[in-house]
């Protein structure tokens, strides 16, 4: 699985850089981190829509510390 975080200039003004240290953490506390890589990614084309990420081909916007247990819950624990 491949997760592409943005940190084009609008996302990383919502807060993309906290989004990556989630994901880091989450992977590890899951020990996904063989199975998963995260990588940055510069402006996913959903710049009004919060901070945005690609899970393989699946666009997700608006993920917050807030939604992230939930999104990460669904995206990528639900499709490994």
């Amino acid at each position: 699985m491949n997760i592409y975080i943005c940190v084009g200039s609008s996302c990383h003004l919502k807060g993309s850089y906290n989004i990556i240290a989630l994901m880091k953490e989450a992977l590890a506390k899951h020990q996904l981190t063989d199975k998963v890589n995260v990588s940055a990614a510069f402006c996913l084309g959903r710049c009004t829509d919060g901070v945005t990420i690609k899970v393989d081909d699946e666009i997700v916007t608006g993920v917050s510390p807030e939604n992230f247990d939930q999104i990460f819950a669904q995206y990528v624990l639900n499709k490994l």
